[in-house]
């Protein structure tokens, strides 16, 4: 059974059960199901029962529990399905959806808005809370300029991901990584609902264990080779173990004037390796030598 996300969706066009909804917009379902959630404290949970059906013609049942109410809907989509529960608990809490309509932004290409929207902060932390997945953490990268003009760059971590932005404050630059955050899970979702489901993380145990054909090369051979691609190296034991691998640039260059990377790998625990350079691509180089590196070490000690 997989949660899916939180998030309200806009209006369903392609859904013929609101054909109505081009010539005059209004609020979907899920979207009024979400408002009256913030309102009330208890935000919608919906949940993937069933998908069936072949390609073509799939088939889809959706559960949505609010406070003590508990609801279905099916249809031969995921957000059809979901539309559907959520008229069935908008029915249950006597609250009549088609009266409630929004303006279109003009700007908007016909999407419709959502008011009272949490913030991208408050996003990750609900969607954490129901999927059962870490809560997100923020780190501050780095702090800058002159003290009436600081700059603040922080790090934002969901599972195996990570994004940074930058800001005048730490939190707004904290909101501004959340926002990052938010982007790509939708990004990766391929949707404004986030769908996407975090990989298992990979743990030294598993590594060690491993007899997969690079991790062995890594066991076996040194890592002191002049003019290596240690990037590449790194991105195919990567893609053979299961990890991710994130490189940051620090904006501030060491006292020999070169340029600072980090490179974090999605393992756990987390891993973080520091690279320099003479430029950019050198230092990622560097970072990804490094993190190889403590991955043989932590790979072939017993």
């Amino acid at each position: 059974m997989s949660q899916e996300g939180f998030q309200p969706a806009s209006a369903d066009t392609s859904l013929s059960s609101h054909e109505s909804q081009r010539t005059n917009p209004r609020k979907t379902p899920i979207q009024i199901l979400h408002e009256y959630g913030t309102k009330s404290g208890n935000l919608p949970v919906y949940v993937m029962e069933k998908a069936e059906g072949e390609a073509h013609q799939p088939h889809f049942v959706f559960s949505v529990r609010i406070g003590d109410v508990d609801c279905s809907g099916q249809g031969p989509s995921k957000k059809a399905a979901k539309h559907q529960a959520a008229e069935a608990a908008l029915s249950i809490l006597h609250i009549d959806y088609s009266k409630a309509s929004v303006p279109v932004n003009s700007e908007s290409n016909g999407v419709v808005a959502e008011t009272n929207q949490p913030n991208s902060v408050g996003i990750l932390q609900e969607l954490a809370l129901q999927r059962g997945w870490r809560l997100p953490e923020y780190t501050v990268l780095m702090e800058a300029g002159p003290p009436h003009k600081r700059e603040f760059t922080v790090t934002c971590r969901m599972e195996s991901l990570s994004e940074k932005a930058a800001g005048n404050s730490k939190k707004a630059a904290k909101k501004a990584a959340a926002e990052k955050m938010v982007s790509k899970l939708q990004s990766l979702s391929g949707c404004s609902e986030i769908t996407w489901t975090p990989k298992p993380s990979v743990r030294f145990e598993n590594l060690r264990s491993s007899t997969a054909e690079t991790i062995g090369l890594l066991r076996r051979n040194p890592l002191s080779i002049p003019n290596t691609d240690y990037i590449q190296m790194m991105l195919e034991l990567s893609k053979e173990q299961g990890f991710e691998v994130t490189y940051f640039d620090i904006d501030e260059l060491t006292v020999n004037g070169q340029y600072q990377c980090l490179a974090e790998l999605s393992t756990s625990p987390v891993t973080v390796c520091h690279g320099t350079g003479i430029s950019c691509s050198n230092a990622h180089n560097d970072a990804a030598h490094s993190a190889l590196q403590y991955v043989k070490l932590m790979a072939t000690t017993k």
